[in-house]
């Protein structure tokens, strides 16, 4: 799985795109908000491309997102053992979606490989071009 957010502003209208592939099959999944942050669509394209399974599966997940793979692999323990705030004792920004998330996680063996965006990994670069679609559907509608 290789997953995607884009944002045109910050914030702005934004879209999450997943490439999925598994032995010979390919499943493309993109969609957007009207006013969003990239983060927000970073962590969309996550938790979209994971409830879209439909059992328990071992997940090779490829994103360019250090925001949030660092989130789910460092910094979650720390927030929830803080109630939900960070070190500096802030709110967690995004905390419904983190939430979200972690439970999805916890369903699946994730294992985490993060990529340089833009820099000629197919399934990267696919999966930027599916946020894009998502933003653009957005402005059309």
């Amino acid at each position: 799985m290789w997953t995607d957010g884009a944002c045109k502003g910050n914030p702005g209208p934004g879209g999450w795109g997943v490439l999925m592939r598994y032995g010979g099959h390919t499943k493309e999944l993109f969609g957007g908000e009207a006013v969003t942050t990239n983060n927000r669509m970073e962590l969309s394209a996550v938790i979209r491309g994971l409830e879209s399974l439909t059992r328990p599966s071992r997940v090779e997940l490829h994103i360019d997102s250090s925001y949030v793979m660092n989130g789910m692999t460092k910094w979650i323990h720390g927030w929830k053992r803080n109630g939900w705030r960070t070190a500096s004792k802030q709110p967690v920004k995004n905390a419904e979606l983190w939430r979200e998330l972690e439970k999805l996680v916890e369903l699946h063996d994730v294992h985490w490989t993060w990529v340089k965006g833009h820099a000629g990994d197919p399934g990267n670069e696919r999966a930027d071009q599916l946020a894009n679609l998502g933003v653009d559907e957005i402005r059309r509608s």
